[in-house]
């Protein structure tokens, strides 16, 4: 493929997600998934998807629902490890897609972050490939939190500012070109907190972002926090 076959944007997109004893949600989260690559493919033919779900340490039936959901999705690999850590298991799908897509320039090549207990929507590549065309080298998005009682929905909006421009930072929801990362070195192996981590160092270097609140991605809203400190834990604050 050469610059030439496509308009101006990435090459290629590729989707990260970390997964761990996701088995519950992970299905509708694949099905998500799967519109959204077909509605890039739709949009931008030319442009190579693909996707790594990196299930770390999983202890439940993850990988055999991935088995039976994707078979035959040659655009999603799953990678099974044994690494217990957030950051890690992030960046162990960034450098995936390193690999698969070593014969394109790393700044033509989108990473979209998002996470196992979400649902994206179907125009969420789309919109990550279209603010990539636009010269951004970074993209934070917007969540909504799903199955949270009345009350706790009220205080979630009262919390959070959801137009363009918003402050916040999800994993769940998150872009940047894979030369971006690698000039920063990447998520840093931590626990929990990688994303605002790698967001504020990759905003240190002047890189070209937006915070858009289009496409938002709906996200779980239990209240057990799988990562210290995280999501879950936010929401069981409220």
């Amino acid at each position: 493929m050469t610059v030439a076959d496509v308009r101006p944007g990435p090459l290629a997109v590729h989707v990260v997600v970390p997964a761990r004893d996701e088995e519950l949600l992970l299905g509708g989260h694949l099905v998500a998934l799967a519109r959204a690559v077909a509605g890039l493919r739709r949009a931008r033919p030319a442009v190579r998807v693909a996707a790594t779900l990196v299930l770390d340490a999983c202890t439940d039936g993850s990988a055999d629902l991935v088995r039976r959901t994707a078979a035959g999705w040659g655009w999603l690999e799953a990678v099974e490890v044994e690494l217990g850590c957030v950051g890690r298991a992030r960046a162990a799908g960034v450098d995936r897609a390193r690999v698969v897509h070593h014969d394109l320039p790393p700044e033509r090549v989108w990473v979209a972050s998002t996470d196992a207990d979400s649902v994206v929507p179907p125009d969420w590549l789309r919109h990550h490939a279209q603010v990539a065309a636009d010269g951004a080298a970074l993209l934070t998005g917007t969540v909504r939190p799903v199955g949270l009682s009345a009350a706790r929905l009220d205080r979630w909006h009262a919390a959070h500012q959801l137009g363009e421009g918003h402050e916040h930072v999800h994993g769940a929801n998150l872009g940047f070109t894979l030369a971006a990362n690698d000039a920063v070195g990447g998520f840093a192996p931590l626990s929990t907190g990688e994303d605002v981590d790698l967001v504020a160092r990759l905003r240190s270097t002047g890189v070209p972002w937006v915070a858009s609140a289009a496409a938002p991605v709906l996200t779980s809203g239990r209240a057990v926090s799988r990562a210290p400190e995280g999501f879950a834990e936010f929401v069981a604050d409220l």
